[in-house]
């Protein structure tokens, strides 16, 4: 093995709250450094509160809260209980989402989403510190303006004030920001191929980071798609689920950063036809064997470690590993999470 990883596990997005307790707890029994939790069809925070209320080790993330539809002195406010409850294992993981969702979705206006958040993360950490430290809060800028928090309404000191800020980055101009402000950055399953961290994420961070003149950029969290399991039969079955997310994902222009490095622009244009007429089962077939070979690592579970340490060894700080759809396949995943770990 080349080098220890963080491993991280992400939840379903459509795992009910009643069921996120048993899988956080299950989560952590497995080996996991972290869980991700994410904030798309259900509240990042709530899900986020009843994972840490479950489980005693295990560091709990959203990924990615939607940040601009909230205030950011709720999710301040939010992140210092979640922090102060769970004795200091939440980070605090922010995404913009895209403006259709921003504006149709949510019913909240549209701005430069670079500059906002990086106004976002300057708004949280300044009201942190008035919480930490009881200084008065003065934070303006062009989208934000907290001036404003008596005594009364001061939660007051806590044991673990520093709370994580994850960026979600897939555009060179975010990943930069990511760079500048951040602790770390997630990436989206569409840029966590190896070739676009080495020409793309990890130069943009740098670029950010030097601005910024900070030593060392963020951490990286590889957030791609991983196909494995027991058998031969269940890493084709994964790898045939990633074809079909990722021909979803990659129908989103957006998302073509990396279709783009690898000279893939077509399919993604092709695949935005495609959703604009509603042809959803065509999607997959856009992606051919070569593209899923250069995206998504597969193998089973004894050769699992070594194909993401070849992958993200020398790029990520963190990667994230599915958990088996089987729990029948618990104990072959834990090993596979050890090995990961570097933990023989």
């Amino acid at each position: 093995m080349q080098s220890a990883m963080q491993v991280w596990a992400s939840m379903d997005q459509r795992t009910p709250l009643s069921a996120v307790e048993a899988f956080a707890r299950r989560v952590e029994a497995l080996g996991y450094d972290g869980l991700n939790v994410p904030d798309s069809v259900h509240d990042g925070l709530l899900a986020s509160a009843a994972a840490l209320r479950a489980t005693t080790r295990l560091r709990v993330a959203t990924s990615v809260l939607v940040s601009f539809p909230r205030s950011p002195m709720i999710v301040a406010i939010a992140a210092w209980d979640l922090q102060e409850a769970s004795a200091g294992r939440f980070e605090l993981g922010l995404g913009t989402q895209v403006r259709g969702n921003v504006v149709g979705r949510y019913s909240t206006p549209w701005t430069p989403p670079v500059r906002r958040m990086r106004e976002y993360v300057g708004a949280l950490r300044a009201i942190w510190h008035t919480f930490q430290s009881g200084a008065r809060l003065d934070f303006r800028g062009e989208d934000y303006a907290f001036t404003r928090l008596q005594p009364f309404f001061n939660p007051g000191p806590i044991a673990h004030p520093g709370i994580p800020i994850f960026l979600g980055a897939v555009g060179p101009r975010m990943t930069e920001l990511a760079g500048e402000v951040a602790d770390g950055v997630v990436t989206h399953p569409t840029n966590s191929a190896p070739r676009f961290l080495r020409e793309a994420t990890r130069p943009a961070l740098a670029r950010g980071a030097a601005r910024a003149g900070r030593r060392e950029g963020p951490e990286i969290e590889a957030g791609g798609l991983v196909a494995t399991g027991a058998s031969a039969a269940e890493v084709s079955a994964q790898r045939e689920r990633a074809r079909e997310l990722l021909g979803f994902l990659y129908s989103t222009p957006a998302y073509w950063p990396t279709l783009e490095l690898h000279g893939w622009k077509e399919v993604g244009e092709r695949l935005h036809r495609l959703a604009r007429e509603g042809r959803w089962g065509e999607m997959a077939g856009a992606l051919d064997d070569a593209m899923l070979d250069a995206l998504v690592p597969a193998g089973p579970y004894s050769e699992i470690a070594r194909i993401l340490t070849d992958w993200y060894g020398a790029l990520a700080a963190r990667v994230t590993f599915p958990v088996p759809p089987d729990a029948a396949r618990d104990a072959e995943a834990a090993r596979a999470i050890e090995a990961l770990r570097g933990r023989p």
